[in-house]
Formats: structure tokens, sequence, C-alpha cells
């Protein structure tokens, strides 16, 4: 396996910290002659939440490790938190997803096979691509790059082909988890810019396919940001697939012991969720 480390240097004028240095870690399965029925592999690049005030390592490596696993590559996005605000962590997923495509050949990735995964504000950020991968900003953003690799000005090598939503904080209004919707809007921000990073709201038939996990007992992001995405979804006609747990609280990970901190965090009866999702990649790939 190959690990491979790049930080993702942007001029942000929206409070970036400059202290701090964005960056994603690739977890690179190698192609050996023993191995040549694989040609080439997804890869799920993780998104850990935290509300948008720091990353929660019990969603980040350890959710990786499962995708490799999988037999899928991965890698995880250390992305600007609070005091930064949006569009910084989504412009530097972005530029993840651009780096894993222009090293598509060399390894061995999926060029079609590019999925942002997160969880709780990590899943608002991976929705947030997921939604707006088309805004104007990222063009404007990639404009030159994409002038540089000789692509065409509709070119858009930042959008994901999937998303993987764990207990997503979908919504900046009703049912919104305040903590992130505060840390990625600001404290003082506008209705309209609140409005405006309210995912479910921005979803159109450019939206990429999504999964999506979520348990009736979170109390913290209530199910309802993953019931109405889905239901935004499903009104225009984005394959997407859902489960409700009904056990579990927030932020369960894994599920499983290699994750918890405490007791409740272990639910074994949510833990197939990473099977059932890397199903659905395995899926998506087929039907590409």
């Amino acid at each position: 396996m190959r690990y491979e480390h790049f930080e993702i240097g942007l001029n942000l004028k929206d409070g970036t910290d400059p202290a701090f240095k964005p960056s994603v870690n690739y977890y690179v399965l190698d192609t050996t002659d023993e191995m040549t029925s694989i040609k080439a592999r997804p890869l799920v690049i993780v998104c850990p939440g935290g509300a948008y005030a720091y990353k929660s390592q019990r969603e980040a490596e350890p959710v990786a490790m499962q995708f490799l696993a999988a037999g899928f590559h991965a890698a995880v996005l250390d992305y600007s938190v609070a005091p930064a605000m949006w569009p910084a962590s989504a412009r530097e997923l972005a530029h993840a997803v651009v780096i894993a495509r222009e090293h598509a050949r060399e390894w061995n990735v999926l060029e079609n096979g590019i999925f942002v995964c997160g969880f709780s504000a990590g899943g608002h950020l991976a929705c947030s691509l997921a939604t707006m991968w088309d805004d104007p900003a990222f063009y404007e953003e990639f404009a030159a790059y994409n002038s540089t690799m000789g692509l065409g000005p509709n070119a858009a090598p930042w959008k994901p082909d999937g998303a993987v939503l764990g207990y997503p904080v979908v919504t900046t209004l009703e049912f919104t988890h305040e903590g992130s919707r505060d840390n990625v809007c600001g404290k003082d921000a506008s209705k309209e810019r609140i409005g405006s990073l309210a995912l479910e709201r921005r979803v159109t038939a450019n939206t990429v396919p999504a999964f999506l996990f979520h348990t009736f007992e979170d109390g913290a992001v209530p199910a309802e940001n993953s019931i109405n995405y889905v239901l935004a979804l499903r009104k225009h006609n984005i394959p997407c697939e859902f489960h409700l747990f009904e056990k579990g609280g927030h932020g369960l990970s894994l599920c499983n012991e290699l994750t918890s901190v405490y007791d409740g965090q272990i639910v074994p009866e949510d833990s197939v969720w990473i099977d059932l999702a890397v199903t659905w990649v395995k899926g998506r790939i087929k039907q590409a």
C-alpha cells in the first residue's frame, strides 16, 4: 500500500486560520502481478465530523481502513473548521477529488469511481459538494487548472461520483445542529446565507447519488436531516439508498468497540451500515 500526503494550498479570505494547512492523506492499494484481474479501484474520501469545530478521529482513519479492507482506495481529508466558514472546507474537498482524479492512472483509481463520505458535520461537507459541485464558484476556483490541463470550460474534475453520508447534518433550518450551523455559516449570518446552506434545498437534477444512514434515536442531529434529503433526492429522481436504524444515538462511527468511547456507541445491529455502503458503491460502479 502506498501512502500519499498532499497539502491543499488555497488563498482563502473566509476566516481560515493561516497557521493551519488543510491536507489529505491517500491510502492507495497496490496492484501487483498476482492481482492482474483488478484493473482499477474506487476511492472514498472520508470527512470526519466534529460540528465544524474539530475533526473526530473516530470517524477518520478507522472508517478509511474499512473501505481499504473492502478493496477500495481511501483517503481522509483534514479540512478547515471554525473560524473558517463555508466555502473553505468545500473547496478543500473539491481539491481532494481533483487530486485523486489527476492521479487516477498512476494509482489505478476508477476515474468514475471517486466518492465522498462524511459523518455529522463532515456529512454536511460531503453533501455540500454533492449538491453544489456545479456552483459557479467551483468553476472559478478551477478555471486555471482546467486550462492548464487542457480541459474544456465545462469540465468538472471536482465532481464526486456519489456520496456516503452517516447521520449527516443536512439542514441549517428546522432540525439543524445549531453548533454546526453557526460554525459553517457564522454566528451572525444572514437568513439568506443560512438558507443557502440548507442542502435539502440545493438538490437538483445534477446532484450526485447518495447512500445515507441515520438512527431514530439520534438526539443531536435529528433523522429528519436525512429523511428530508432523501425526499428531495426522490423529487429530482436522484438514486439513493437510505437506512434508518432504530437504536443508537449520534456519532456512532463504525458502531463497534474500535470506534467507541462509551458502551452506548457499540450498537451491533447498526454496524452493518459499512457493508451496505460498500455494496452500494460497488453497485454504482457497475452502473457507470
